[in-house]
């Protein structure tokens, strides 16, 4: 069973960064397409962004990027100018338009706020 350890988490004022961490035990990482997620309070959880088992990226909105380090088994979600909308609990998992999730992990909190 694979397993997402997340972190980078906390509460920020708008307009801040963050940079999310994900430690994942899953075997052939190198092989799976990766994702961050994120769900709001009341919502549905939703993708955020996606990166390919080769590397390439996209970005939501221009403001978040993702990347992945296969050796270590890392996916990073860098998030810049934060705004309180982006405030969620954020999971990574597989990529689920490509391959389906695993079970998710506990998620790290994101707070945007004065």
């Amino acid at each position: 069973q694979a397993q997402f350890v997340e972190s980078g988490g906390g509460l920020v004022q708008p307009g801040e960064s963050l940079r999310l961490s994900c430690a994942t035990s899953i075997q052939r990482f190198d092989y799976y397409a990766m994702a961050w997620y994120r769900q709001a309070p009341g919502k549905q959880r939703e993708l955020v962004a996606g990166i390919r088992a080769d590397d390439s990226m996209r970005t939501v909105q221009g403001r978040f990027t993702i990347s992945r380090n296969n050796a270590k088994k890392m996916v990073y979600l860098q998030m810049n100018s934060l705004k309180p909308e982006d405030s969620a609990v954020y999971y990574c998992n597989t990529d689920h338009r490509v391959v389906v999730n695993f079970a998710w992990g506990q998620g790290t909190q994101v707070t945007v706020s004065l």
